[in-house]
Formats: C-alpha cells, sequence, structure tokens
C-alpha cells in the first residue's frame, strides 16, 4: 500500500464512524474494499469536478437526469431530486440549464400549479439513446474482460454495497 493510501487508511480507520464498526468485518477487508472504490472512481473520470459525459455536451448529473426522465416520465422537479440525490435548488439549476439546451420543457403541473413537470423533448430522448447505447457498449466491454464467476461475485456484491450505502445514508440523514 502506497505511503498516501496508508495515510488515508490510518486517518479513515480513527473517524467517529469506525468506533461503530462491526466486529466481522475485518480492518484489511475494509482497507481494500475502499481502495477498490477509490480505484473505480478514478478510473471512471468522476472526480473531474466539471465531469462530462464523453462525447457529449453534458454534465454526468444531466445524463442521470437524461435517464430519469426518459425511464418515467414526466417528473416534478422534487421527484427529480429524490431519485438524483441532489438538492432540490441543484435540481432547478440542472433543469434551467438542460431546458436552455433544448433538452427537456419545464411546464407547469396543471393539479399543483408549484410545481413544475420535466418532460423531455425529441432531442432530449434522442441524446439519451445515443449516449444509452455508449453506456452500454462500455459495459459489455467491461463485463466481458472479466470472469463468469467475477460477473458472479459483483451481481452479489454491487447489489450489497448499494443497499448498506443507502442503509447508512438513510441513518445518517433521518427519515426524507
Amino acid at each position: 500500500m502506497s505511503t498516501v493510501r496508508r495515510k488515508v487508511v490510518t486517518h479513515n480507520s480513527h473517524s467517529p464512524d469506525s468506533l461503530q464498526r462491526p466486529s466481522d468485518v475485518d480492518t484489511a477487508t475494509s482497507e481494500r474494499l475502499h481502495e477498490l472504490l477509490m480505484d473505480l472512481i478514478r478510473a471512471t473520470g468522476l472526480l473531474q469536478p466539471d465531469q462530462t459525459v464523453p462525447g457529449q455536451p453534458l454534465s454526468m448529473s444531466q445524463a442521470f437526469a437524461l435517464h430519469e426522465l426518459d425511464a418515467d416520465p414526466p417528473l416534478s422537479q422534487r421527484d427529480l431530486a429524490e431519485r438524483l440525490r441532489l438538492e432540490k435548488s441543484s435540481v432547478s439549476r440542472l433543469a434551467a440549464e438542460m431546458e436552455r439546451k433544448g433538452l427537456l420543457v419545464r411546464e407547469r403541473d396543471p393539479g399543483n400549479r408549484r410545481l413544475y413537470r420535466l418532460c423531455l423533448t425529441d432531442h432530449g430522448r434522442t441524446l439519451h439513446t445515443r449516449m444509452a447505447a455508449t453506456f452500454h457498449d462500455h459495459y459489455l466491454r467491461w463485463v466481458a474482460a472479466m470472469t463468469h464467476d467475477e460477473r458472479d461475485a459483483l451481481l452479489t456484491g454491487l447489489p450489497a454495497l448499494v443497499r448498506a450505502v443507502r442503509h447508512t445514508h438513510a441513518d445518517a440523514t433521518g427519515p426524507s
């Protein structure tokens, strides 16, 4: 382990949360998982503050918003904020920028004039379709580079990790 990583692990192991670490989780396992997750984030370029989708004029947040709006239209800004786990004010700015780019329209909800419904434009839907195909090709290449056992392990471990992150996030933030 590099000196920097050792310092980060040591720093993180002395955080207040570490006092609540379950006794069945060994330090070496948690350190290795921490390293791998950091490597994954670096490898995907998600540390870039202005991270855009390669080949597209979109931020990662905008790409995820396109996906949510195409998968389950229309959504209110509040619903989109919950799905993306962003502040409502951030989603308001995000929606305004996407509207300026011609990707969505914000329409007042007829049942509640205080709410906006977000609907993709044809341009937004076309862009999402193109991006989804590109991402799918990336995922296929990544999965093809793994063994069958590695894929099975990931299909077991990754949902468990997502569940644990959501659970601890919910505990930290309290009920919505």
